[in-house]
């Protein structure tokens, strides 16, 4: 590999880190503490998270291909536009 291609990779690793892509891996590859699961309805294309100790939070699957994802704080979830979950 040149020392080109390894430059190229590491930048382009570096700028999707940098502007929050980790949160579209599964959390097992960046921080385990991440557990706030952002969720879409079906139904409505709304955008809920939902946290630990809520109703539906156990049986809530992230599906990437939709754009599901973690979060890491409440905060984070608000900020991209997500709203808690109210069960």
């Amino acid at each position: 590999m040149s020392k080109f291609t390894v430059i190229v990779l590491l930048s382009s690793a570096a700028s999707f880190l940098g502007a929050g892509g980790y949160t579209l891996l599964p959390r097992s590859l960046y921080d385990p503490a991440c557990d706030i699961k952002g969720n879409i309805s079906i139904v409505s294309g709304e955008k809920i998270y939902h946290v630990k100790g809520q109703e539906y939070y156990e049986p809530t699957v992230i599906s990437y291909r939709y754009g599901e994802r973690w979060f890491c704080s409440e905060g984070e979830a608000r900020a991209a536009g997500w709203r808690r979950a109210r069960q």
